[in-house]
């Protein structure tokens, strides 16, 4: 079972895209990615909603996702959210432990 977060960070003027690139910069996204447990963790930009951005954050199960939530990187995260003054909308999505089933898999291209 994985835990995946959709969240998205919305901003005026470029600010969601700013805070990405200084989350990347700074090197807060890779110590999150070397965290015991993190399976992902990739900024992507919707292409009708510039000011968004949206984190993809998957881990390996509720316990990592509790020890990420506990780690110091939380408070950079929440002090950059503030410095840029965004707003965020969260979805939570769990796998099941069977993946893409055969009838979805026809209409995956490898």
């Amino acid at each position: 079972m994985s835990i995946t977060m959709n969240l998205y960070y919305t901003g005026e003027s470029g600010n969601a895209r700013r805070f990405a690139e200084e989350m990347e910069k700074s090197g807060t996204a890779a110590r999150i990615r070397s965290e015991a447990g993190n399976e992902k963790y990739d900024y992507f930009f919707p292409m009708k909603d510039p000011e968004t951005v949206l984190l993809i954050d998957s881990w390996r199960d509720q316990e990592a996702l509790d020890a990420h939530h506990a780690s110091p990187m939380m408070e950079t995260i929440a002090q950059l959210r503030e410095k840029y003054d965004l707003h965020m909308r969260a979805e939570r999505y769990v796998s099941d432990s069977e993946g893409i089933s055969a009838s979805d898999s026809k209409f995956i291209k490898k």
